[in-house]
């Protein structure tokens, strides 16, 4: 009788798969941990350049810029009253940015921007 024989992998070698693997996710994952502070960075960022359109088009609109901001109160912008609607479109924003104060407001990664109705700065 013929002997039939399998092939398989070695024990050493199933080993050897299992460290590369190893390696490659401990290099991997804090990569993909640092993407979503980026995206929030990202994402910030776009609102506040949403903010600096809409104040260049209420100016060119009125030829003064906006009192405020929008009527949201001191605290969180939320569904029932969103941030930002007298400068930006479909509603405002709500959720992730807080109105701490009249003309200040801290966006989703911390960061503190003021609003100068003067000039039109919305700045950190």
């Amino acid at each position: 009788m013929k002997q039939i024989k399998t092939k398989s992998f070695t024990l050493i070698e199933l080993i050897m798969v299992i460290v590369i693997l190893a390696i490659i996710a401990s290099i991997a994952i804090p990569r993909f941990v640092d993407l979503s502070a980026s995206a929030n960075q990202a994402a910030e960022d776009g609102v506040v350049a949403g903010i600096v359109t809409g104040l260049t088009s209420y100016y060119a609109m009125n030829l003064s810029y906006p009192p405020t901001l929008g009527n949201a109160p001191v605290g969180s912008c939320s569904d029932a009253s969103p941030c930002f609607t007298n400068v930006l479109g479909q509603g405002g924003i709500t959720g992730d940015w807080t109105k701490t104060s009249a003309v200040t407001y801290r966006g989703p990664t911390g960061s503190n921007y003021t609003y100068d109705s003067v000039n039109g700065e919305f700045r950190k």
